[in-house]
């Protein structure tokens, strides 16, 4: 992997965490025969580097949807929140 690619593509997503996950998901596009977004070096270029390469300029960016990221809070914390009594079968 490619330090200063992965540098610019943390300018571009700096969170660690979403630019994990949408390197692992291009790469595997790429892997299994998607095109580049972006001109490879050379044939050989690492599939990660060229993932890298198209978030750094810009062609690969990551939508995050936030209504469904606080829904999913909202139902945990509801979740959370509630009481559950649960007595054995072979209580008594």
């Amino acid at each position: 992997m490619n330090s200063e690619l992965l540098k610019k593509a943390h300018e571009k997503i700096p969170s660690v965490p979403v630019l994990v996950n949408l390197i692992s998901k291009r790469e595997r596009e790429l892997i299994n025969g998607a095109k580049p977004l972006v001109k490879p070096a050379s044939l050989d270029d690492d599939k990660c580097d060229i993932a890298l390469m198209e978030v750094a300029e810009g062609k690969l960016i990551a939508e995050i949807d936030f209504d469904a990221i606080a829904k999913a809070e909202d139902a945990k914390t509801k979740w959370n929140d509630k009481k559950v009594n649960i007595k054995s079968l072979f209580a008594d």
